[in-house]
């Protein structure tokens, strides 16, 4: 079976692998498409230390049932069903432990990070059954590959307590933070802002019913308090994270208010303590989720009430992953999410498959 390898940095290859089988208690999963999350560019440039050569990434995906193993009913895990798979892996023996926090588990293991798991930029993988989400027959099974960027929105959006009726900043238009804005608007909040220097994300981003900040032109505290008469905003979601991006949130939102952390651009940052001891902010974290909100995002892209296909700007062949990578890793140009697609299962978006030749195009020119 075909697989995208980390060969080393900056390169992946595409490669043959042995056929996997499910063990006692898994799942094996034919992909139909993954998308490629900002911490798979980040891996691929080496920029953040979490991917290494060798190892098979990916996570955003959807896929169809095409073995299970022992101990697993036929039933509940037909073959042939549609999937997505909730990258986070808690043992069992500590899921009660950590039933509705399973991110919090240390012993957690994350399908595309660990290297030991080969995940979904291969054509086929094992998982554990109780990572499985089965789905509905969607209109365009493609749209489940969002699924686990959206679960990320939406914790985030826990993670502050709520935005309902308030005025929501993200800071950050690309996949997450367009995430971020649709799962603030599902919640309820009355105005989303967002701050991004990319003209085709902020389109995207206005698209989905945020006002949209130039940082490039604007000082973005500035526009935030004129934008809400001087008041800031009540939450800030960080979706770049770093010293310049959280310095805006702490100095956008109100006396009071709250800042969510779910970008990782710098490991290290520095801060303005004053703008959370004294102004009373509220500054907290937020990565992956827990399993009830995994599947509240699948249920939610299941409704079919949004149009996910402005999300997703290109879709290309394995056989082009690389280039798109290496695009991704130098330049902002692309405005939503790319899907690497291994099936074709009548799968189509805006873009379809045909749109990898921009991609395919600039890597032959650089």
């Amino acid at each position: 079976m075909r697989a995208l390898r980390l060969e080393e940095i900056g390169r992946l290859s595409l490669v043959e692998l042995d056929e996997v089988s499910p063990a006692p208690g898994e799942v094996v999963v034919e992909t139909i498409a993954t998308g490629i999350c900002g911490s798979d560019i980040h891996g691929y440039t080496g920029h953040n230390g979490r991917r290494v050569p060798g190892q098979i990434m990916g996570h955003e995906t959807v896929g169809r049932i095409a073995a299970v193993g022992a101990d697993v009913s036929r039933d509940r895990y037909r073959v042939g069903a549609l999937v997505t798979v909730n990258p986070v892996v808690v043992p069992p023996e500590r899921v009660r432990a950590f039933e509705g926090r399973e991110q919090h588990d240390p012993r957690r293991r994350v399908i595309g990070v660990d290297p030991a798991f080969v995940s979904a930029f291969a054509e086929r993988y094992a998982v554990p059954v109780t990572n499985v989400v089965v789905l509905p027959e969607l209109a365009n099974p493609l749209h489940a590959a969002l699924i686990e960027p959206l679960a990320v929105a939406i914790h985030a959006v826990h993670r502050v307590g709520g935005v309902e009726g308030q005025a929501v900043l993200v800071i950050g238009g690309g996949p997450i933070g367009q995430s971020c804005v649709l799962a603030a608007i599902r919640d309820g909040a009355e105005r989303v802002f967002v701050s991004e220097p990319n003209e085709a994300r902020r389109s995207i981003c206005s698209s989905l019913g945020a006002e949209v900040i130039d940082p490039s032109g604007a000082d973005v505290p500035q526009s935030v308090s004129e934008l809400t008469g001087g008041l800031g905003a009540d939450v800030a979601i960080d979706a770049v994270g770093n010293t310049a991006t959280i310095s805006d949130a702490l100095r956008s939102t109100m006396l009071g208010g709250r800042v969510c952390l779910v970008g990782m651009a710098q490991p290290n940052v520095a801060l303005d303590a004053y703008r959370i001891s004294t102004d009373e902010r509220v500054l907290v974290g937020s990565f992956t989720y827990p399993a009830k909100t995994f599947e509240e995002a699948a249920a939610w892209v299941s409704e079919g009430t949004v149009d996910l296909n402005v999300l997703v700007s290109d879709v290309v062949a394995p056989e082009f992953a690389d280039a798109a990578f290496a695009r991704l890793a130098r330049t902002l140009d692309v405005a939503g999410k790319v899907l690497i697609r291994f099936a074709p299962d009548g799968a189509e978006t805006g873009s379809d498959a045909g749109a990898a030749a921009p991609l395919r195009a600039a890597a032959d020119a650089s």
